[in-house]
């Protein structure tokens, strides 16, 4: 078996600059391996922590390996609540975009796009000064739910209990 090697310390901040390079060039997996190899060296580096959540999200819908609960896992490890908040809804962002591209229900999109929405109000609220981040993520979800007629929420009469007047569960 091939074992990892370790990157120093000082070799960080020039890693996470190749990180970023592989990120613009639409290589999110390299991404991806020199922000975990950060990682190693520096556990709680919030910059690798971010840029990680970034390249697992820019494979969602590419490789089938990668799903929206691994990104979510690296979320708490953010300290800073707005940076959280407001890559929590780049997540559900990116995965409604990546499962109404490979022709989910609509109501499935609807929902994670609705979880976007709902994680950049949050993170508005606790936004710095002169940030408008999560209000331009905010309207591009909603620009794209308003174009999108099959995006909306799923019929209440799609449900089990459908026909039925009284607040009985259906058993």
């Amino acid at each position: 078996m091939v074992e990892l090697k370790a990157i120093s310390k000082q070799a960080i901040p020039s890693a996470l600059a190749k990180a970023q390079r592989y990120r613009l060039l639409n290589d999110p997996q390299n991404a991806e391996s020199i922000c975990r190899d950060v990682l190693r060296a520096d556990s709680n580096n919030q910059e690798a922590l971010i840029l990680l959540v970034l390249t697992l999200t820019d494979q969602f819908g590419k490789d089938l390996r990668v799903a929206v609960h691994h990104a979510q896992e690296v979320l708490p490890r953010i300290e800073d609540k707005y940076e959280r908040t407001y890559h929590g809804g780049v997540i559900s962002e990116r995965w409604a975009k990546a499962q109404l591209a490979r022709g989910a229900p609509g109501y499935a999109v609807y929902d994670w796009f609705c979880r976007a929405l709902e994680s950049y109000e949050q993170a508005q609220a606790g936004s710095p000064p002169g940030n408008d981040d999560a209000i331009l993520r905010w309207n591009a979800c909603a620009r794209i739910m308003k174009r999108n007629e099959q995006i909306r929420p799923k019929p209440q009469d799609q449900s089990i209990e459908a026909g039925f007047e009284d607040e009985v569960p259906y058993r």
